[in-house]
């Protein structure tokens, strides 16, 4: 009875990270078929978040519309560096609705001064430049007397 269970709890998994792999390889055909192309246009692709503390976490969110008339599908999105996370629009994307890129840029993990971050995006648009969504600004040193207190 106990080798039953094992066996069916192990065709579970099996089966659960064979769903991944067929989601993932789908996402691969979308990004690649031509009769699955759409187009994009973006409200931002570079947004300046001004000056901020050393310490300050700084939120940017780019928008996206889908102009064509094949769903949208946000397929890669990767910050340039660790000092940024990116939360984006997973399910597709319907002509004419939006879409958004969600990032999170933590200026503990800069350096002061002058920063230039980017966020690269891949898509099922026929353009085969993916887009760049690139932000940046000023980071000044944290408050001498906070950090005092600290």
């Amino acid at each position: 009875m106990k080798q039953l269970v094992f066996f069916i709890a192990a065709l579970f998994i099996i089966a659960s990270c064979n769903n991944q792999e067929t989601k993932e390889v789908n996402l691969e055909a979308i990004r690649t078929d031509s009769s699955k192309f759409t187009t994009v246009a973006w409200s931002d692709t570079a947004i300046d978040f001004g000056t901020r503390k050393m310490g300050d976490l700084v939120d940017i969110t780019f928008t996206c519309k889908n102009t064509g008339d094949k769903p949208l599908y946000l397929v890669y999105v990767r910050p340039s560096c660790g000092c940024t996370v990116a939360d984006y629009t997973k399910e597709p994307i319907a002509p004419g609705k939006e879409g958004k890129i969600a990032a999170q840029f933590d200026t503990k993990k800069a350096h002061p001064g002058s920063v230039h971050k980017s966020i690269f995006v891949t898509t099922n648009t026929s353009n085969h430049t993916p887009p760049v969504l690139k932000f940046s600004g000023q980071i000044s040193p944290a408050d001498s007397a906070a950090t005092a207190k600290k």
